[in-house]
């Protein structure tokens, strides 16, 4: 059993293939619910355990980081066990508690109310701390970062897949595009970009395929008919479903001729990502690095705010700059007002945009590791509109 200096009880609690926090601490997915502990030895040191499953517990012991693997009957109350999983999981955790002596225990802001209520039960205090499993999860170690590299190069190989797939179509003659003789639509693309993903062991939410005024709107998910001219953003964010950890890519894809309006909106977005990127480092705020974006494109004389209540023809930036990166597709910090200072191992996406009601979108979108005077890109691909 390996021990360690004397630290606070703590508990986090939940499916570990769904909970952030809690796969971050043992590294160890699986999708029955689990627990975690942190409690006091006899010697005046603290052991992390799990409580889990019977049937897991091998497996466990081989790839969870804990010095012990347990299941629910090792620590059976008094009066027994509830037939209930996740029941008798936090029964067990409130017993571990207090035969370890633990009068008050620490969880995060994630922690199932049913694990507080047995251990209340149990007459131990339970804490929150609001910070915990956030914080701590910010500074990527070096297997997170490859973890985040190797899906990044993933959604990479998706997002070029899917731009040739819009460039090398055929327009009809009402500007409609084509591909392999039928309608070539939004959805259609989405499928291909599912597909592609899935084959290479990754789940994929609704990727972004929106064409025309539909990309407008920073989130629409786009639908129906491509067609030539159009700017057509391409958001792709899919989780390796061994590792959990997630890529995410944005560019823009134009199919036959790029109008000038388009081409200088683009140029824009470019620059802006280009200072953003500039910007990051060690100790900056997430909001100077928003604030380097916004100076840049009102270099180039495009606003920041809403298109409401705008005449269709306004262009502007209508969100921050970024967001941190693991294993959530949106986790801390913030590229925005209020965005915290960065710290060393931050990934954090770098994707500026211009929006114009009646055009369309163009935005652009990599992923950077923070360092201590700059940042290392994880992406390869080109930023241009063109993909033949």
């Amino acid at each position: 059993m390996n021990t360690h200096e004397k630290q606070s009880p703590i508990i986090l609690a939940g499916v570990p293939s769904i909970n952030g926090g809690l796969y971050h601490r043992i590294r160890f997915s699986v999708h029955d619910t689990a627990v975690y502990l942190v409690v006091p030895t006899e010697d005046g040191r603290t052991k992390s355990l799990i409580i889990l499953r019977d049937i897991e517990m091998e497996r466990a012991r081989r790839l969870a980081r804990v010095d012990e693997v347990h299941c629910p009957a090792d620590f059976e109350p008094e009066g027994g066990l509830s037939g209930d999983r996740e029941t008798a999981n936090a029964q067990a955790a409130a017993e571990c508690l207090r035969r370890a002596g633990v009068t008050s225990v620490t969880g995060d802001r994630t922690l199932p109310l049913i694990y507080a209520e047995m251990i209340r039960r149990a007459g131990i205090a339970v804490e929150c701390d609001t910070e915990m499993g956030v914080v701590d999860r910010r500074s990527k170690d070096e297997q997170e970062i490859e973890w985040l590299r190797e899906a990044q190069e993933v959604t990479e190989g998706a997002m070029q897949m899917a731009c040739e797939l819009v460039a090398s179509a055929t327009a009809r003659d009402d500007g409609v595009l084509l591909h392999d003789g039928d309608v070539l639509t939004s959805e259609r693309v989405r499928a291909a970009i599912d597909h592609w993903l899935l084959d290479r062991g990754y789940s994929n939410p609704t990727s972004i395929v929106a064409a025309g005024p539909a990309g407008a709107d920073c989130h629409d998910v786009g639908a129906g008919p491509l067609k030539t001219g159009q700017p057509v953003i391409v958001d792709i964010f899919p989780r390796n479903r061994k590792t959990l950890y997630n890529g995410d890519c944005t560019r823009t894809v134009v199919h036959g001729e790029i109008s000038d309006d388009l081409a200088k909106m683009h140029a824009a977005v470019r620059e802006a990502k280009a200072a953003a990127t500039a910007a990051v480092k060690a100790g900056v705020t997430g909001e100077a690095v928003h604030m380097a974006t916004k100076a840049a494109y009102q270099g180039c004389g495009f606003p920041y705010g809403s298109l409401d209540d705008q005449p269709d023809d306004y262009c502007a930036l209508t969100h921050g700059t970024g967001h941190g990166i693991g294993l959530d597709v949106h986790e801390p910090p913030l590229l925005d007002m209020k965005g915290p200072e960065l710290v060393v191992g931050d990934a954090i996406t770098i994707e500026p945009g211009l929006y114009r009601k009646d055009l369309g979108g163009v935005r652009v979108e990599d992923i950077v590791i923070v360092t201590e005077d700059g940042s290392i890109n994880l992406n390869r691909l080109p930023e241009g509109l063109e993909w033949k």
